[in-house]
Parts: C-alpha cells; structure tokens; sequence
C-alpha cells in the first residue's frame, strides 16, 4: 500500500524531488528555497552563500520534506511550475516563463528591456510559485464555467 502512495504522490507532484535536489547544486544561491516556495530563507541563503555553506549542506537532508510542504500547498494545474521554473532560470532575461504562463505582454516587456532591467527577474524568482497557482485557479475555474449539461 505505501508503494502506491508513494507512486500516486509522485505523479501528482507539484514541486518534484529531482528538481529541487538540482537546484539544490546551486542551492548556495537559494535557488532550491525560491522553487519550494520559501522566498524568504531564498533571500537569507542567497546573501549568505547557503549560510556560509554550512546551511547548504544540510538542506540535502531537508529537500525531501521541502517538496512535501510545497506539494500541500501548490496545486498542480495547467501549467507546471518545475517548466516555468526551469524557463525562469535559463530564459528569464528574454521573459519566456512569462509567454508560457500566457502573460503575452509582460512577455515582450521582458524581452525588449531585458527582464526589466532584472528587476522583474528578482520579482518573479520571490513570486514565480504564486503566479503559477494563480494561473492554475484562473485556468481551473474557466474549465469548470466552460463545461455546460444539456
């Protein structure tokens, strides 16, 4: 029965393990924090090196537990917040994470002024899981208002 579990919950995994264990090879950065959805200890790890790299290392044994939290609080939706996180971190000068979440217009804005100047990129690191579970709602909701019984 826990093997099923365990499989069910893999698949409906909003923030999966894998991807936060590779964050976590840049996680003297925070990045892996940002992802779970922990802006805040992100800041902390990020100005400090991971905490001097002490706290680093033992977020190796914290990632699981970190992927669990944010599975209970992020619904899984239409659009994937591993995708967008990953477009966030290699693309998100050129705003592609924002074409992907259908923000056409904050999109281009991001393209033609380089992230905003990478002020928007610093906004989206902190808010990036927010404005996919937003996104998620808006597009749950349009499904149901969409689906009509004759």
């Amino acid at each position: 029965m826990e093997h099923a579990e365990a499989v069910q919950r893999a698949v409906v995994s909003s923030h999966p393990r894998l991807i936060g264990y590779l964050f976590w090879l840049v996680g003297f950065s925070g990045l892996h924090r940002f992802y779970f959805g922990k802006p805040l200890t992100g800041m902390i790890w990020f100005f400090t090196g991971g905490l001097f790299l002490v706290g680093w290392i033992v977020d190796l044994f914290l990632v699981a537990g970190m992927a669990d939290q944010a599975d209970g609080e992020y619904e899984n939706g239409r659009f994937d917040y591993s995708l967008a996180w990953v477009l966030l971190v290699l693309f998100g000068i050129f705003g592609v994470h924002r074409f992907y979440l259908g923000k056409i217009g904050m999109g281009l804005l991001y393209l033609l002024t380089a992230g905003l100047f990478g002020f928007g990129i610093v906004y989206d690191v902190c808010t990036l899981n927010d404005q996919i579970d937003e996104q998620n709602q808006k597009a749950s909701v349009s499904g149901r208002s969409g689906a009509r019984c004759t």
